[in-house]
């Protein structure tokens, strides 16, 4: 080997090292490190309590500590902690009971014991009179520099090198705690979702049967779906076959849930998407109009016109869209046909309403804001066009708040879509968790709002993302997150 490709192969080890060691010392990824690398671990833990034992740092460590409490350093660090723990006391006017104040002292005396042992063997190490102290991640350091181990660690620690080349990344790094995060979200949703559902009054059983139904009958309906065992037990069951994608079946019609789900779930996606890119495609050149023309006929106009579309119901909406381009005028079929996209375009219009007057209005109030900064009137004072000020300098920086209100309408449209889809008919998951709910399917209903809780999950995290895509500031402190 040359000594530009050994110099590359210690620097790359030296990369790999200083990951790891990154991830030891944080207390949050230490078990998943850990555990990931489980063989690793083991090999370099039997590794490191063998050097531990060899060790002279563990033998220089002991022989400071008998060499400060022989020097009577205990003592005097327990009388002045004393001594500090009463004046505080009395200066509160706190009353403690000797043993209180003795056992408080002990505490603080040997936490300062500890660190002045700690002082004085790293003085021991800087003056050179030993090779340094012992720890696990500098023993994986010095392992890596054997190619067998390298090579081998690689092969059984496959798992824990996928952890360290994202944590390597910074933008990896964010979107997987994002989406891990993510994780707890849906955790939190469906204990709530699961709870409410479990102390509703409604009986599935009841309702599914019929009044007729017999206390036999309802028993062994209970019982076929588990309806009869404890609060706990349930809760565990759902979440575990939330987990495991597999939703059951539901109560009524005893159907695959993830299966009514998978064909439900992309017909409210789909209308929802095309909504927001539609209303986005609209509002942003209106509300940027409006701004650059601030109390000008077309601002007053634009606004009042917003102003009314966040002020119609939907459900208001789609029946006067009904009447009128339906029954009066005949021009578009009444409900949703997934095989006629002129029926695609009412219910688009109204799930898009409310997202493009939020958007116009956002854009308005934002841009209005940014092309008054300090940084585009000294812009304008160099000579720049104000067309090349407006759209290099004044929207990129408008658009932070106008992604955060998108994502949140995003949000909503795909949770309140339910309204839409039962004036349209529209076979999508609003109206097939709003149906469910009145038995309550709890597998159906809990299937339906995990999967929509994971798709605003993702939103979030894109949004998250477009944040620093559009704001260099946000980049920046990503890359040193």
């Amino acid at each position: 080997m040359t000594g530009d490709a050994a110099a590359t192969g210690y620097g790359f080890i030296d990369r790999i090292a200083s990951i790891y060691n990154k991830l030891f010392v944080n207390p949050a990824y230490r078990p998943l490190l850990l555990l990931l690398g489980a063989p690793i671990t083991l090999i370099l833990f039997g590794v490191y309590q063998y050097r531990k034992t060899r060790d002279g740092s563990s033998r220089r460590k002991q022989e400071i500590r008998s060499e400060l409490a022989a020097s009577g350093m205990k003592e005097r660090l327990l009388a002045e902690a004393i001594d500090r723990l009463t004046r505080k006391h009395r200066f509160f006017g706190q009353s403690v009971t000797k043993e209180q104040l003795n056992a408080e002292a002990v505490r603080l005396a040997e936490t300062k014991f500890n660190v002045l042992v700690e002082e004085r063997l790293h003085e021991t190490f800087a003056a050179g009179n030993s090779r340094g102290q012992l720890t696990f991640s500098e023993t994986y350091r010095e392992l890596m520099g054997h190619p067998l181990f390298a090579a081998l660690s690689f092969v059984l620690g496959l798992p824990m090198y996928v952890l360290m080349a994202v944590y390597a990344n910074p933008y990896a790094k964010y979107i997987a705690e994002r989406l891990f995060m993510a994780l707890f979200v849906i955790l939190g949703v469906s204990f709530l979702v699961f709870t409410i559902l479990y102390i509703s009054p409604m009986s599935p059983a009841a309702n599914i049967l019929g009044e007729t139904a017999t206390d036999e009958q309802i028993a062994a309906f209970n019982r076929l779906y588990g309806l009869d065992q404890p609060y706990f037990v349930q809760l565990w069951n759902t979440i575990r076959d939330i987990f495991t994608f597999d939703l059951g079946r539901s109560f009524a019609g005893n159907e695959d849930v993830t299966v009514s789900i998978a064909n439900k779930f992309p017909v409210t996606l789909t209308l929802t998407l095309i909504s927001t890119v539609i209303a986005v495609i609209i509002a942003l050149p209106i509300g940027i109009i409006s701004a650059t023309r601030p109390n000008s006929f077309f601002d007053y106009t634009f606004m009042f016109i917003a102003l009314l579309g966040l002020s119609i119901p939907n459900f208001w909406q789609g029946l006067i869209f009904i009447l009128n381009f339906s029954i009066n005028w005949s021009w578009l079929p009444a409900t949703y046909n997934p095989n006629n996209w002129l029926s695609a375009i009412m219910p688009i219009v109204v799930l898009g309403t409310g997202l493009t007057a939020a958007v116009a209005r956002m854009t308005r109030s934002s841009t209005l804001e940014v092309i008054h900064e300090d940084y585009i009137i000294t812009a304008r004072a160099k000579g720049l066009a104000r067309r090349s000020v407006l759209w290099k300098h004044a929207v990129g920086n408008a658009l932070i708040p106008i992604i955060t209100v998108i994502g949140l309408q995003f949000g909503g449209m795909l949770g309140g879509a339910a309204v839409t889809e039962k004036v349209f008919n529209i076979n999508g998951i609003g109206s097939y968790i709003v149906d469910k709910q009145f038995i309550p399917d709890i597998p159906a209903i809990m299937g339906g709002v995990v999967y929509t809780a994971i798709t605003i999950s993702i939103v979030n995290v894109i949004v998250d993302l477009m944040y620093a895509f559009f704001d260099p500031r946000i980049r920046s402190k990503m890359k040193q997150y």
